[in-house]
């Protein structure tokens, strides 16, 4: 089914939802459970929930006895060798209650720039949500370099959304919704919705870099749902703390209206890996 709105989640054939590092380790390691609780009854539903996950190099830190996100690529790849591992065994431990299984899928730029894996790629979640297991997707951070990195989740997550022909994406952050500026600075005003092709430039994102343990922001979810809208996936962005009321079609965060006649060449054709501009 189609979701042309917020509402139209619950019903929606496939969907894809992204929660990002800060979300989910360190203090928030707790929150796992209400977010396998969400996906859980939207699985329940008949729903078929793709996760894309970060988490993994801030995970495996506290093993490396790390204080902070290391800056070199060689210890990032080991921290995320560990946390990746510790990260799928609490998703699947919180998801045992439910009886429903995880599966680990693992990738990165070039394996959805190239055509031959991009099919495996599709071939492998088609055959897992099929079966009713529940991918859990991240980037492999133990393979990647900087030259190939997708960058973000934010946009791994839009690129799975278009691979896999999901019907909405719902993008988990540390706020309600986006805002016209900074929410911190004086004047800023939520942004209930943005209607497919409307002209962002007048707004400010704020940073890519928002806390010590992962990379995102407002910039990149913006980038990712306009990356999605364009092939026709209805986007949400909201807060991780408010992900069953987003699955639920609750009126919260700000909703990207889709685009009402993608094209084959916005799902299929090929995919970059630098951020889109904003307009």
């Amino acid at each position: 089914m189609s979701t042309r709105e917020r509402a139209d989640i619950p019903a929606a054939r496939r969907v894809v939802v992204k929660v990002g590092s800060s979300s989910i380790s360190g203090d928030n390691a707790h929150k796992i459970k209400p977010l396998v609780d969400a996906l859980a009854a939207a699985h329940g539903r008949g729903t078929e929930v793709v996760l894309v996950s970060s988490g993994a190099i801030a995970t495996g830190m506290p093993y490396l006895l790390l204080d902070e996100r290391p800056s070199d690529l060689a210890t990032q790849q080991a921290a995320a060798a560990v946390g990746q591992n510790v990260l799928i065994y609490r998703y699947q431990e919180a998801l045992r209650p439910f009886r429903i299984v995880a599966g680990q899928v693992l990738l990165t730029a070039g394996d959805l720039e190239n055509p031959t894996h991009r099919s495996n790629a599709r071939r492998a979640m088609e055959r897992l949500l099929g079966l009713r297991i529940l991918p859990i997707v991240n980037e492999n951070d133990t393979v990647a370099t900087h030259e190939i990195r997708f960058g973000d989740n934010d946009r791994l997550a839009a690129l799975v959304g278009q691979l896999i022909g999901a019907d909405a994406l719902v993008l988990l952050s540390d706020i309600e919704c986006l805002y016209t500026r900074p929410p911190d600075e004086p004047g800023a005003q939520p942004i209930p919705r943005v209607a497919y092709g409307d002209d962002l430039h007048g707004f400010e994102f704020g940073s890519v870099v928002v806390n010590s343990v992962g990379t995102g922001g407002a910039a990149t979810k913006v980038s990712a749902a306009r990356l999605a809208a364009a092939s026709g996936i209805g986007v949400l962005v909201t807060s991780a703390d408010l992900v069953g009321e987003a699955l639920s079609g609750t009126d919260v965060g700000t909703w990207f209206q889709p685009n009402p006649e993608p094209t084959a060449a916005a799902a299929t054709g090929p995919l970059r890996t630098a951020v889109d501009k904003l307009g």
